[in-house]
């Protein structure tokens, strides 16, 4: 199971020009966010949202356990102070392009898998993760990790929670490959709910979810 999360504003911003994002959803918005953390076997984001946000990927505001914490970061961008690499007793994994020097905090893991043009495959992360027996996934963000994920058909379901606000100019939230036709949008099922004020969008994208394949892994 597979879910990718975004929180964004009316005008589907997920920060302001500035980058500034906390905090666009409301109260209610943010405790879903940990539950979902509290539910999956993993947490995962980019180097862009580690390192612009500095995220902890705990489930502080609500009760149950910590995720393991991944990172995919191709080039081994990420500083070894981030706060995803604390260390209290939860797993921490970095997913780095194969040939990468990076030397990671002592107690966190390197994961290596082939890159293509400076990007690794979704399906490849996914399926390594699951050779570890990680097989509930959180694609937290950014916009274009998840966006990469969806686009390669690796999302089980999406969850973008809106909140009744209009940021103007600013960083957009999914960032798909461009449509001649509207009528040739992707469209699915899916539920709405409320969540404080923010609205939460849950769509189900199991049916055209891909099958993963075998990654090649080295540590």
């Amino acid at each position: 199971m597979i879910v990718g999360q975004l929180g964004q504003s009316l005008d589907g911003r997920i920060a302001t020009e500035t980058g500034h994002s906390k905090y666009i959803n409301g109260s209610a918005g943010l405790e879903h966010l940990h539950r979902l953390r509290a539910l999956v076997d993993a947490v995962v984001v980019g180097v862009g949202t580690a390192v612009a946000d500095n995220p902890q990927l705990t489930v502080r505001r609500v009760a149950g356990p910590h995720p393991v914490r991944v990172v995919i970061d191709p080039k081994g961008r990420l500083g070894t102070d981030a706060r995803l690499f604390a260390d209290n007793g939860v797993r921490r994994v970095v997913i780095v392009a194969q040939g990468s020097r990076y030397k990671a905090p002592r107690g966190v893991e390197i994961m290596a898998l082939p890159a293509v043009d400076g990007h690794i495959e979704p399906a490849a992360i996914l399926a390594a993760l699951a050779g570890c027996g990680l097989r509930r996934i959180l694609i937290e963000g950014g916009a274009n990790t998840v966006s990469r994920f969806l686009v390669a058909g690796c999302l089980d379901r999406l969850h973008v929670t809106v909140a009744p606000i209009i940021l103007g100019c600013g960083g957009p939230g999914l960032v798909l490959p461009s449509l001649e036709r509207a009528d040739d949008a992707q469209r699915m099922p899916m539920r709405v709910y409320r969540v404080g004020e923010d609205v939460l969008f849950d769509c189900d994208l199991s049916a055209q979810r891909v099958a993963l394949g075998t990654a090649k892994q080295s540590t």
